[in-house]
């Protein structure tokens, strides 16, 4: 069955039906895939007296232990990553019934090559290493296959036609997003354009490459897309036949959206779905939001269920939740080759749930993930030295910031009074403006707001152009765009160093 009448297949299916066929695949998938082959895997099951047939039902789940990020990093055991990676042995291979059969009716070369593109890694992609060390995922002919079908059904989502012309802004990098954008396009059969993001065009040659292509749809980072329309707007470039903003790499709040489809109605283009993906580099792929009204909230990220399935736990505890509840996502491949995670604890807060049923905008009965997606460590402690320690979430000042009226581009920075180690912590907020409201009256009104969200207030805040602002967050020479800055000498910082948070 191809992968399009699959989907349809199981978009239709009543939720007890969709939990019975993934355990049904995901015991299938354990038996014969990971099990046999993933040394980590292999040597956990046996530890906890666990096989594939113990997994009957998706209840079953908990009796496998999670997996984590410092698992991956492997800080007790001396293979590390590498045990998470499939590592076939032929012997095994051949054993498989499937073997036999495709040996006598395929020959002993096309199975042979059938194996290598199933197991053989071809591509590597990496976590961005914000809150952890960086850890490499490697993607096998099979797991390109599976971006390609996760992608291309994304796009078939916002009604894209094969004569559309696609702008790829992401940064080149072994970052799924970029990869993730590059083979939906290919699989789709689009005309698209990789620009490289701003570190290989700059922003001013984006800003030429969209009055060159006139895309029906642009995808990149949001911070970074502002920029680029802003300019845009600026040089008076016109797109007229932009449909689709798709947003990726970063959270993607509702007042940011909100700015995008400004922007883009002074570009021409008066009917844009702003829409965005949720990615996970061990997940492999990255699901998609359908379009929907800008006056209405979204329908969640639309899963695919015969790839991956998700959990939703608590996060103290590591209980699972009912649908619809708010708590940590967990993930389970159904699958994938090359590296592959069971139970992976991703440090995603979803704050409405993982839901069953119709989606209220397409119809689809998919399982979707609906609400807002925050990572845990965006949640640190600054010590405010001789004041209080004061726990700040940097998830909710991102979005007071977004959400802002006036705001166009901003950046928080963390430093030291006077840059003296010894003296008291001070938050200086940076902002451009979108319009002449007065400095003092806007000051006011974000200090207000830092207040009633956070129990906190910028020591001051500081008015920049859109081009000051752009050197400051490091537009078009960071991999992303830096929001939060810490600048306090290395011993004070929590992080270790002066760094973007």
């Amino acid at each position: 069955m191809d992968p399009q009448t699959l989907r349809i297949k199981w978009q239709r299916l009543p939720e007890r039906e969709i939990r019975r066929l993934q355990a049904m695949k995901l015991r299938h998938y354990l038996r014969n895939t990971v099990l046999p082959f993933s040394p980590h895997y292999g040597e956990l099951f046996r530890k906890e007296r666990l096989s594939a047939e113990s997994i009957r039902t998706l209840e079953d789940l908990q009796r496998i232990p999670f997996t984590t990020k410092s698992d991956l990093l492997g800080l007790d055991k001396p293979g590390g990553i590498k045990d998470f990676i499939l590592t076939p042995d032929r012997a095994r291979l051949a054993r498989r019934p499937s073997t036999l059969w495709r040996t006598v009716f395929e020959g002993t070369e096309k199975v042979r090559r059938g194996f290598e593109n199933e197991f053989r890694p071809l591509m590597m992609t990496g976590t961005t290493g914000r809150s952890a060390e960086p850890v490499p995922f490697v993607f096998t002919g099979h797991d390109l296959r599976n971006l390609e079908v996760a992608g291309a059904r994304g796009l078939g989502m916002y009604h894209f036609r094969p004569e559309f012309r696609v702008i790829n802004l992401f940064p080149y990098a072994p970052h799924l997003a970029f990869w993730q954008c590059h083979y939906a396009a290919t699989a789709f059969g689009l005309f698209a354009v990789s620009s490289g993001g701003g570190k290989v065009l700059g922003t001013d040659g984006n800003v030429r490459l969209l009055r060159k292509i006139n895309p029906d749809a642009i995808a990149g980072m949001p911070t970074f897309l502002y920029h680029v329309l802003t300019q845009a707007v600026e040089e008076g470039v016109r797109c007229e036949k932009l449909s689709s903003i798709i947003l990726g790499g970063e959270k993607a709040p509702f007042g940011m959206r909100q700015k995008l489809r400004t922007l883009a109605q002074a570009l021409g283009a008066p009917d844009v779905s702003v829409v965005a993906t949720y990615g996970l580099t061990e997940a492999k792929m990255a699901w998609t939001e359908c379009p929907f009204p800008a006056d209405a909230a979204s329908g969640g990220y639309h899963l695919f269920p015969d790839l991956a399935l998700m959990e939703v736990v608590d996060p103290a505890t590591g209980a699972p939740l009912p649908e619809g509840s708010p708590g940590e996502l967990v993930l389970t491949p159904l699958d994938a080759r090359g590296t592959v995670v069971l139970r992976y604890r991703t440090g995603d807060i979803l704050d409405g749930g993982l839901v069953y049923g119709k989606c209220p905008h397409c119809g689809r009965r998919m399982p979707r993930l609906v609400g807002e997606i925050a990572r845990k460590s965006d949640v640190k402690e600054m010590h405010l030295d001789k004041l209080k320690g004061t726990l700040v979430d940097f998830n909710e000042l991102a979005h007071v910031l977004d959400n802002a009226e006036h705001v166009g581009a901003w950046q928080l920075e963390i430093r030291k009074v006077h840059d003296d180690p010894h003296e008291l912590d001070e938050l200086i907020l940076h902002v451009s403006k979108l319009d002449g409201v007065p400095d003092e009256w806007l000051a006011r009104q974000l200090n207000e707001r830092f207040s009633e969200k956070t129990e906190m207030r910028a020591n001051r805040v500081d008015f920049h152009t859109g081009e000051e602002l752009r050197a400051l967050q490091g537009v078009g020479t960071a991999l992303k765009e830096q929001l939060i800055v810490d600048h306090r000498p290395k011993n004070h910082s929590p992080n270790g160093s002066p760094a973007p948070v």
